[in-house]
């Protein structure tokens, strides 16, 4: 297999990790939103988490994009997986806002899910 093929493939495995996260981070908000916290928000929330230790474990460098450089991709950019470059950069950028809130709606809900105590007097 040559080398263009081999960086063609960690592309698109890329991408589809790509999409499960962002599937994942798009479903845990919309679970936030709704304010329902559950297993299936736990799993997806634990492939998001795992994805952030990932990157950030890795110097907030993505490991497929040693391992394309290693293949003999030019630059070993494997984030422009099929979207527009800008786009594809800003990633980070855009996501950290979002888990932040995320992270909010979250630890919102059981807290407001929790009877009230009556209050003495």
């Amino acid at each position: 297999m040559g080398s263009s093929a081999l960086v063609a493939g960690i592309k698109a495995v890329h991408t589809a990790c790509w999409l499960v996260t962002e599937s994942c981070v798009l479903y845990v908000l919309y679970a936030g939103l709704r304010r329902r916290t559950g297993r299936s928000v736990g799993v997806a929330g634990g492939v998001v988490a795992g994805e952030v230790l990932v990157f950030a474990g890795n110097g907030f460098r993505c490991p497929l994009t040693e391992l394309a450089e290693r293949v003999g991709a030019e630059h070993g950019a494997v984030t422009d997986m099929y979207l527009p470059r800008w786009f594809a950069h800003t990633l980070p950028a855009l996501h950290a806002p979002l888990l932040a809130l995320v992270i909010y709606l979250h630890t919102r809900n059981p807290r407001e899910s929790r009877p009230r105590r009556a209050s003495a007097g």
